[in-house]
């Protein structure tokens, strides 16, 4: 796997009418997957539209691959070694699989023909839509739909790989798929993956990155943050009126999430979203108690 750093931002800064969405971030990323956890608002959108070279910030350094994507020459490579997911990727609806993804490659200025369509076949296949790149995306699931978003992303295997909610509407059997391509992604590209998917950066990242107004809460393992959640989740027959978060599990017990488990309590591990729960505080909800 290459060492090298493929993301550097330093005080980088963001406004949009008065609003700070950045706030002097500082950040690098090597090769392998990050996962990036925010509430609504945090900035995770305008972080990603920035490292896709779609935004410049208002302030602080940008360098992507080595490069400083200020000059025309150096965003023309930076682009052609990225891929991007937008959280809402715009279709021409009468196209097919085969000929998004295809005009995708053109704009990628891959122009000889019969590598760029073999390239194309070979994305869709990655994202197990072989079968229907000839299907209009009208005419597609929203699972589909996002999956073609994926291929697009995915062309020319990209040294840097920016993905905003890539498994949202994808069904189980597809998310467990699509985990294994990201996973076989991070061995030789830096992967950065956002979502509200607390299971997702579980089950693929190392790192997990926490934005909240703009500001980085956390920057580390994913095993760290699950430790600052120990002693902190019990379960118990009914919620617990001190706990930041209860709900009602399975067994017909309920998980609460608080400062600390009451003595004597039935404590058990955390997981990462009891980590992230805790770590927003007040901005995490408070109790959701099933009926």
């Amino acid at each position: 796997m290459n060492s090298h750093i493929a993301v550097e931002l330093t005080g980088v800064t963001k406004r949009y009418r008065g609003t700070t969405a950045l706030d002097a971030v500082d950040l690098s990323l090597r090769p392998g997957i990050t996962g990036l956890l925010g509430p609504n608002g945090a900035g995770k959108t305008t972080l990603l539209r920035i490292l896709a070279t779609v935004l410049a910030p208002e302030a602080g350094e940008v360098r992507l691959l080595g490069r400083a994507p200020a000059a025309a020459a150096p965003l023309a490579e930076i682009r052609r070694r990225l891929g991007y997911l937008p959280q809402e990727m715009g279709f021409p609806r009468s196209f097919s699989c085969f000929a998004f993804v295809d005009y995708m490659a053109v704009l990628k200025e891959w122009s000889a023909a019969a590598p760029r369509h073999e390239e194309v076949r070979r994305v869709l296949d990655l994202v197990d839509l072989a079968d229907v790149s000839a299907k209009r995306i009208r005419a597609l699931s929203g699972g589909q739909r996002r999956r073609v978003g994926l291929a697009q992303a995915l062309l020319g295997a990209p040294d840097l790989l920016l993905l905003d909610e890539p498994t949202t509407g994808v069904d189980p059997e597809q998310r467990v798929s699509l985990r294994q391509l990201l996973s076989a992604a991070g061995e030789r590209s830096t992967v950065l993956l956002s979502t509200h998917q607390t299971e997702d950066v579980a089950a693929l990242c190392d790192r997990v990155i926490v934005l909240d107004r703009g500001r980085i809460l956390h920057d580390g393992g994913v095993r760290d943050l699950v430790a600052t959640a120990t002693g902190r989740v019990w379960l118990a027959d009914a919620p617990d009126p001190g706990a930041r978060a209860s709900w009602r599990t399975g067994t017909g017990k309920y998980r609460n999430v608080g400062a600390f488990a009451p003595e004597g309590s039935e404590r058990t591990d955390p997981t990462l979203e009891d980590a992230y729960l805790l770590l927003l505080g007040s901005r995490a909800p408070v109790t959701e108690a099933a009926a």
